[in-house]
Formats: C-alpha cells, sequence, structure tokens
C-alpha cells in the first residue's frame, strides 16, 4: 500500500500549503471573539442641558481694565459697575493664579477724590499686578504747554 506523494519530477512545487494558515487563522478569530467584552448592563443618567445664554464673563484672565470717567462711573472692561462690585471683582482676581494684570486710566476730567477711591479699594483688595495707562496723554501736564486730554 504506497501512498502517492504526487509527481516528483525535480521541478518546484508551484501550490501553497494553506493548512497551517487557516489554522493560525481560526486561533486568532477565537481569541478576538473571546477578548470582547459583552456588555452586561447599563446605567441611564440625566446629563444637565448646557446653557444656551451663558452669562458673559467679567473677569478676563489676562488683564482686567478699570476707567474712571468724568461723571465719576467706574468701568470695569467697558462695563459700568459701582464700588461694591469693583472690589468683588478685584478680590475674584486675586484668585486666578496667575493673576491677571489690573490697568488703571482715569479720564482727563475725572475727579481726584474719585480717583483716590478707587485707588483705595484697589489697594485694599491685595491687587499685585496693577498699571496706570493712557499716562502719554498727558505728559505736558504741569509744564506748561498744551495739554491734550483727547489723547490726539
Amino acid at each position: 500500500m504506497a501512498m502517492s506523494g504526487g509527481k516528483d519530477d525535480g521541478s518546484p512545487m508551484m501550490e501553497m500549503n494553506t493548512t497551517p494558515l487557516i489554522d493560525v487563522m481560526l486561533v486568532l478569530l477565537i481569541m478576538f471573539i473571546i477578548t470582547i467584552p459583552v456588555a452586561t448592563h447599563a446605567v441611564n443618567i440625566d446629563l444637565p442641558q448646557p446653557n444656551p445664554n451663558p452669562p458673559e464673563e467679567l473677569i478676563d484672565p489676562v488683564k482686567n481694565k478699570v476707567v474712571l470717567s468724568p461723571q465719576d462711573e467706574i468701568f470695569w472692561n467697558g462695563d459700568t459697575i459701582d464700588e461694591g462690585e469693583l472690589l468683588r471683582n478685584l478680590q475674584l482676581t486675586t484668585s486666578i493664579n496667575p493673576e491677571p494684570e489690573l490697568q488703571f486710566e482715569p479720564e482727563a476730567r475725572a475727579s481726584y477724590d474719585k480717583s483716590i477711591r478707587v485707588l483705595n479699594i484697589i489697594k485694599g483688595s491685595g491687587v499685585t499686578k496693577f498699571g496706570f495707562v493712557g499716562n502719554e496723554k498727558y505728559r505736558s501736564f504741569g509744564t506748561g504747554g498744551p495739554a491734550n486730554p483727547t489723547g490726539g
């Protein structure tokens, strides 16, 4: 009982034996099927809906500007505020890390009394990054030269 091994005429074999390849593929398929996690339960949660009109942020994390008008109005980044709101905003800025820069710019005809009160509020709040801006508009003040309070 001899087994036929095919023709052996010395030429290279033209067919590839795919049995080992199929065996390896089946083993990989079984391993991937086993490793797929099965969802055993689900948790339903109610997520809050986002606010379509979020409140406008009054505190800029980089720099904030306080302007004092000739009518004794205080402006924080362009919005009119009172002294109490100024103190609250300043206290909020000191809690931000790193602390944002605070710029103070009283207008040309702003009262000295109100300027001093605002500066005392700023000092009392503990702000450390503070500076005056717009001083170049008043460089001829006190020299006898023409003053240009409009900045032009």
